[in-house]
């Protein structure tokens, strides 16, 4: 759909405002370390390029030790975190004793492979963690000054899931300041940096899982996805992650909390540099709640009906999808026809173009008992007194702030919101629920970009603000979705798509993301280019 000249001349006064700022940052922010021409080095360990499913076949045959599996990624993580940033902290000298147990376990037990594999799934795998997820023991801030020091007691649901089925944690990874933004940044842990170009985002809010996967410096990790926190660092490091139907995968023990209406659109989720690895994860980490999807179902991939939509139709404050993203999911029409025999529909949603304005909307909506959601400058105040947005920046200007810009420029943003919410946007987000779950049905998957362009250089996301829309509406429409790396760019930056699936469909998207790692290579090493 093409812009009118009013919507034009906003996107080119957009632009402008946003240049202005953009130069207004770079005087007052402070200089980064330069890294420009440093590079990850290659892997080199046969054992960093082998799937978390086959490695925890290996260590059950005794062809290999957890102690050489978790020794091979400490030695990894040790070699790339100084580029990347991305491990906050470790837990090394604690998993190796773990992984020293595991061995044990395995020479004593007497009821053969097939008794551990039901037992303990992942027996002897390395694990990283995102810190916003309690790990006992571990830091618990989410980048929060105020909560340095703060230690996790208990481990969350999923994660003490995935370390009763045998995972061994090597630790907590950064995120952004309080898991609301897309770079991973904060002035308590500094900032996570892509391992294909160091000079750009790894996205966020699980940009330090996204970071040390993709710098093959776990196999397996764990994330959460509010707006896209799961599916943008994907998407940006080049690897696989799964944002789950809502309610599934408990968010217990995760900070900050939800509040609100927000529990509704908030999911908890794998992330892993091979697709096989995501289904056995989700049975872990659902619990009690597997039975509610049908993961043990086979898929039969020419029995399901395909949509591609391109983009969102265009708007003022989305940036529009690069050229490269758009033929790359040109391309995955393309082999699904040839390769399935099955026709792939092109969709245009015209409700889409109000992504940002749905998402934004909803995430402030009071729950079923009238109370709205904590304000974001309180959570940035805590344990004291809420922050006051416009103090912030004038401190921050003057260096003296404790708090990010991009947390200071969502408390601004919280200021600029009317009390009743637009009705306009509520028939727009009903509109297109709808549509969008008459389209899917229970055998519908569509394909979606999962970002306007590539990894963004470092704070460029504070200039272009709303393209997480992209992922965000998602969130909204409670559908899972599964991101997918689709081969690198000219520029040698990661390609990738949205599998979306209707409601408690997962196990489709997951299927489809198994055959496109097939088709288009899946993880690459990032040392290797």
């Amino acid at each position: 759909m093409a812009l009118s000249r009013l919507e034009k001349a906003q996107v080119w006064l957009f632009k402008a405002v946003m240049g202005v700022l953009f130069t207004f940052y770079r005087l007052f922010s402070p200089r980064r370390p330069a890294l420009s021409g440093k590079r990850l080095p290659p892997v080199n360990n046969p054992l960093l390029v082998v799937s978390a499913t086959q490695l925890a076949r290996k260590i059950r045959r005794k062809e290999v030790s957890s102690v050489e599996v978790v020794q091979a990624y400490i030695d990894r993580i040790q070699e790339v975190n100084p580029l990347l940033n991305a491990v906050i902290k470790d837990r090394f000298a604690a998993a190796l004793q773990e992984a020293a147990q595991v061995d044990k376990l395995i020479e004593e037990e007497t009821g053969g492979e097939e008794v551990l594999e039901d037992r303990l799934p992942l027996l002897g795998v390395p694990l990283s963690v995102k810190e916003s997820f309690a790990l006992q023991g571990m830091p618990y801030t989410t980048g929060v000054i105020s909560r340095r020091g703060v230690v996790a007691t208990v481990d969350a649901p999923p994660v003490a899931l995935l370390k009763r089925a045998g995972a061994i944690p090597l630790g907590v990874t950064n995120t952004s300041e309080l898991c609301m933004w897309c770079e991973s940044h904060n002035h308590l842990n500094g900032i996570t940096n892509n391992p294909y170009d160091l000079e750009r985002i790894p996205g966020g809010s699980s940009g330090g899982e996204g970071s040390i996967l993709g710098g093959a410096g776990a196999v397996i990790g764990i994330g959460s996805d509010i707006g896209g926190s799961i599916r943008m660092p994907c998407f940006f490091n080049g690897i696989f992650g799964h944002k789950t139907t809502p309610g599934v995968v408990s968010c217990e023990n995760q900070y900050p909390p939800t509040s609100g209406r927000q529990d509704e659109y908030v999911s908890t989720g794998p992330m892993c540099r091979y697709a096989e690895d995501m289904l056995p994860m989700l049975k872990i980490m659902a619990g009690p709640n597997a039975h509610m999807l049908s993961l043990n179902t086979k898929v039969d991939l020419k029995k399901l009906r395909f949509f591609t939509i391109p983009h969102d139709g265009g708007t003022p404050l989305t940036y529009p999808v690069s050229k490269e993203l758009m033929d790359i999911q040109k391309k995955v029409v393309e082999r699904l026809e040839a390769d399935l025999g099955v026709k792939v529909q092109e969709v245009h949603l015209p409700e889409l173009r109000y992504g940002f304005q749905i998402w934004d909307t909803y995430m402030g909506l009071p729950d079923k008992e009238g109370k709205p959601p904590l304000p974001f400058a309180t959570l940035m105040g805590e344990p004291g007194r809420p922050v006051w947005p416009l103090w912030e920046l004038l401190k921050w200007i003057m260096g003296k702030s404790e708090h990010t810009m991009a947390a200071i420029g969502l408390a601004l943003l919280e200021m600029t919101h009317v009390s009743r919410p637009s009705t306009f946007i509520i028939e727009q987000k009903e509109k297109l629920q709808k549509t969008v779950d008459e389209l899917l049905g229970t055998d519908g998957v569509f394909l979606y970009p999962p970002h306007p362009r590539v990894a963004p250089e470092h704070h460029h996301p504070l200039f272009r603000p709303f393209d997480f829309a992209y992922t965000g509406i998602i969130n909204i429409l409670g559908l899972p979705v599964t991101q997918c790396p689709l081969g690198l760019s000219e520029e040698g930056l990661p390609l990738g798509v949205q599998v979306v699936g209707g409601k408690l469909q997962d196990h489709l998207t997951l299927a489809v993301a198994l055959y496109l790692e097939k088709t288009f290579g899946g993880w690459r090493d990032p040392g290797a280019k």
